[in-house]
């Protein structure tokens, strides 16, 4: 398999075609952005960390019933992909009060929730990716009420089974973000789960392993990435 023509290039990957039709090349870059894009910098190593992540969680999710769209790996900050046509939607799944929710319900940081909150957010980069409803995703056509049933379902079933995933890790998954598309008539679960889309906590201090130390300007924040890939590496040997 050989990449070959570019097609598109996001905050955190970059995506070519390959010699095979419906398969795509996708490399995940140094790059880190936040705050809709007003804050840049570049995380050393964090491709090759996200990459190996997102197959290693994918690979897991797979193997319990969760369709994606991983081929496979490539190189150490390349996956293979299938091409999805993907929904104008993000999923984000919330355990613990943490981020936009603190300030948007007046939440106290850290708060666990007796039930998982399931979102959904409208993915338009220009309009800040604004939380809407099912009647909303309607209106818009964003999908139809049985796909956005169906997001919530995986979202809700990829919650249960990446909090005891990263459990093993002494990771406390606080909330996280997902995104899909359709293949061939049937909804599966895309792009990438990593450090970028998820909050991860050290379950005996809560000290903060995701990309809210470059949010917030913590610091440390390669060698928090690479402390989520050597955990995961451990516990999932």
């Amino acid at each position: 398999m050989s990449r070959g023509e570019f097609v598109y290039e996001g905050k955190a990957k970059r995506i070519y075609r390959t010699d095979e039709a419906g398969v795509f090349w996708m490399e995940f870059k140094d790059d880190a952005t936040a705050m809709n894009g007003l804050k840049r910098g570049t995380i050393g190593d964090k491709g090759v960390v996200n990459a190996e992540v997102t197959r290693r969680v994918f690979q897991h999710l797979e193997a319990n019933g969760v369709p994606t769209h991983l081929r496979g790996q490539v190189g150490e900050r390349d996956l293979l992909v299938d091409g999805l046509e993907m929904l104008k939607l993000e999923v984000v799944m919330r355990n613990i009060a943490a981020g936009s929710l603190v300030k948007r319900l007046g939440l106290e940081e850290g708060r666990a929730f007796r039930e998982p909150i399931c979102e959904l957010y409208l993915k338009d980069d220009d309009l800040g990716d604004p939380l809407i409803n099912d009647d909303h995703a309607l209106a818009l056509g964003l999908a139809s009420q049985a796909e956005i049933d169906q997001v919530k379902a995986l979202g809700r079933r990829v919650n249960a089974l990446l909090q005891g995933y990263f459990a093993a890790a002494d990771l406390v998954l606080v909330d996280f973000k997902l995104e899909f598309g359709r293949r061939a008539g049937e909804i599966v679960l895309g792009d990438e789960v990593t450090p970028d889309t998820c909050r991860l906590w050290d379950r005996e201090t809560r000290r903060k392993l995701d990309k809210d130390r470059f949010r917030q300007d913590l610091g440390g924040v390669e060698e928090a990435y690479q402390e989520v890939l050597r955990r995961l590496v451990a516990a999932h040997a």
